[in-house]
């Protein structure tokens, strides 16, 4: 799929229901799912340069956006999250907005409070992180 405007040629997650809700998250202008925060993020694919978008949930501190690698409890952290430690520049859309961001990992003084945040806007991240024994990370995306 290419970006409007005809920019380079963006690969949607190649898990069903990820391309399913990115699909519906287009459709709806930004609207999926009543009550979630869901922004589409689109990282550089560390291995093969393709550009790589997936649907996350979301929640604001100040300017910041937060986001949780939980990968739904699976043992090993998700492509994406890899993928924008690799490279941090990352294009983000919330609604009908897309924009460039700089992601990085929270810091540990950081992350008691994010992840706490996260886990009250989506309770399932606690039962994601009861399953693995990796430490979920919590990223922030700031607008550059």
């Amino acid at each position: 799929m290419n970006i409007a405007g005809g920019g380079p040629e963006v690969h949607d997650s190649p898990n069903a229901w990820v391309a399913e809700h990115i699909r519906r998250f287009q459709e709806t202008g930004g609207r999926p799912r009543p009550g979630v925060n869901d922004l589409l993020l689109t990282t550089r694919g560390r291995k093969t340069g393709r550009l790589r978008r997936t649907a996350l949930v979301y929640e604001r501190d100040g300017e910041r956006y937060v986001l949780a690698a939980s990968n739904q409890g699976g043992d090993h952290h998700p492509a994406w999250y890899l993928n924008l430690i690799a490279d941090p520049h990352v294009t983000v859309q919330v609604g009908s907005e897309t924009f460039t961001a700089r992601a990085r990992p929270a810091s540990a003084a950081e992350r008691p409070q994010l992840w706490s945040l996260m886990v009250s806007a989506m309770p399932q991240y606690a039962a994601y992180q009861e399953k693995t024994t990796r430490q979920i990370p919590v990223v922030l995306l700031e607008r550059v």
